[in-house]
């Protein structure tokens, strides 16, 4: 199909961001919003907007003028008749969208693409009462549209193909990568980002870490864009909570949806986010508070800087699950003139320090036979040259919580008693938590990782089409099949099993695609061939 005319009902944010998009592509469209004056009011905002990046260079003068004479308000829905596709941006209500698609119907040829830019609903249940819903399609995509270069295309059940064929080409003709997706609750994007957000909170919930701690070890040490605190109160609480209860209402309560009742909380106390100038964090003008515990070193951690300022005479024994691991932080400690203790039994004295996966220290301590009291479990699924994140018992003695500290609060790690208030400029580069069957980023990496593998175990789509919509939609560092790759799938799984088997929580059973292809050690994308 050559799309000439593209029809955009809703000329909100996201209607004018796809109408943006289509004018630049050469595309002819024409506005339509059942509110009065809404659609006038969406071209002219567009317009300033182009204006401001032609005044950058971004257009010429001519561009500006070319796409502007593609944007057509419309008055009456019967106008957009002309069109071959039409796309539809409103309320994210059932009812209403269904009443909009019959109504599209009186006025389109019988050949017009019907398409919805829904994020959450059914799109076999909005064109279930359509007279040909093999027209209807899911195109969905992402805020702000020019920027998030990719859209899912979503067939219902009576979809034919050559209708996401059309709607695959148009979106590479608007400069968008098309991921197709079955019709199912949060579609690849929404569905795969569940894993983030509704971790954290769980890790929240736990008294493992502060909001600011977790936010600070998945930002700076995991890599993600934003801590999951920091994205809650940008999208706002009364859009992300009910997004998260819709969606593990549609799988039928699943463990891996599970919401947290404090967002619940939140959304009823009206501690919205960014919006309202108070969530996790508090906003001034749209601007984060500076006054947050992520960004100074608390009592606690200056009493340990204090206690252990001196580090030339601290023994450590390393325990680790993998030897690379243990390479890593005999590298480290020798850098840093640190002895390290190589008998088969820790001395006394010694601080004992474990590089484990999926454990707390408690029961890491148990299976390395060694004494609680002397250790502190270390977080190598992150780098070390980025961050650490440290894990006592909760009968380790504070001098050795305070060697560990000493050791890996600061980039050089012995600097004198001289140097604190250097060690608390750089108090960011570790962070200490409490107890916790698996470390903060072991937790949160690799339950999107598996979440990833089950959305392509239900081959909801492609792994390839998943990593790229994850990747570019939610702004992760990698998508969840590449990242499994990244890190080694063993490596993921036994942090899963091991959580699993220590909490029996549901949520943490590995996915058969991650466990499948852990155990034949071959790539996250491997498919089976068709016989």
């Amino acid at each position: 199909m050559t799309v000439n005319t593209l029809a955009i009902v809703g000329t909100g944010i996201m209607g004018m961001g796809i109408a943006q998009i289509a004018a630049q592509a050469g595309i002819q469209v024409l506005l339509y919003d059942a509110k009065a004056g809404a659609a006038e009011q969406g071209r002219h905002s567009l317009q300033a907007m182009l204006e401001k990046l032609t005044a950058k260079g971004k257009f010429s003068d001519d561009e500006l003028q070319a796409m502007l004479s593609r944007l057509t308000v419309v008055q009456e829905l019967s106008q957009i008749a002309t069109a071959e596709i039409v796309v539809e941006a409103i309320i994210e209500n059932l009812d209403i969208k269904k009443q909009l698609f019959a109504q599209l119907e009186e006025v389109v040829t019988p050949d017009t693409i019907l398409a919805t830019n829904t994020s959450s609903l059914s799109v076999t249940a909005i064109a279930a009462d359509c007279d040909h819903p093999e027209r209807v399609a899911g195109f969905h995509f992402f805020n702000p549209v020019p920027l998030m270069k990719i859209v899912e295309i979503i067939p219902g059940l009576s979809t034919q193909q050559s209708v996401i064929d059309a709607l695959t080409d148009l979106a590479k003709r608007m400069g968008h990568l098309g991921v197709v997706a079955k019709d199912t609750p949060g579609f690849i994007v929404n569905h795969g980002g569940r894993a983030y957000g509704t971790e954290a909170l769980k890790i929240l919930g736990e008294g493992v870490a502060s909001f600011e701690q977790i936010d600070r070890i998945l930002r700076d040490g995991a890599g993600f864009r934003m801590g999951p605190f920091e994205l809650l109160d940008l999208t706002g609480i009364d859009v992300s909570h009910p997004v998260m209860e819709s969606i593990y209402d549609q799988f039928y309560h699943e463990a891996r949806y599970r919401p947290h009742p404090l967002t619940r909380q939140m959304l009823v106390g009206k501690k919205l986010g960014r919006k309202v100038g108070g969530g996790f964090y508090q906003y001034k003008d749209g601007q984060k508070s500076v006054a947050t515990t992520s960004q100074s070193l608390s009592e606690f951690e200056t009493s340990l800087s204090t206690l252990a300022s001196d580090v030339s005479n601290v023994l450590v024994w390393i325990g680790a699950d993998l030897a690379e691991d243990k390479q890593q932080l005999v590298d480290y400690l020798n850098t840093h003139d640190i002895t390290i203790d190589n008998n088969d039994t820790p001395n006394p004295d010694s601080l004992v320090l474990l590089a484990v996966y999926g454990e707390d220290t408690t029961n890491a301590a148990i299976r390395y036979q060694v004494d609680p009291k002397q250790a502190v479990a270390i977080d190598m699924l992150t780098e070390l040259t980025k961050h650490r994140t440290l894990m006592p018992s909760i009968v380790t003695q504070e001098r050795f919580v305070a060697q560990a500290y000493a050791l890996f609060g600061s980039s050089t790690g012995n600097k004198g008693s001289d140097s604190r208030e250097a060690d608390a400029q750089e108090a960011s580069s570790a962070t200490l938590i409490t107890e916790s069957t698996g470390f903060v980023a072991q937790r949160v990496v690799a339950m999107v990782i598996n979440l990833g593998c089950d959305i392509a175990m239900q081959k909801i789509a492609t792994p390839e089409d998943i990593d790229n919509a994850v990747k570019l939609g939610l702004g992760y560092p990698y998508g969840p099949i590449s990242w499994g790759d990244h890190l080694g799938a063993s490596r993921v799984l036994l942090i899963l099993e091991r959580i699993y088997a220590l909490t029996g929580d549901p949520r943490y059973r590995p996915s058969p695609w991650l466990q499948r292809r852990a155990k034949l050690d071959v790539s996250l994308f491997t498919q089976q061939a068709i016989y």
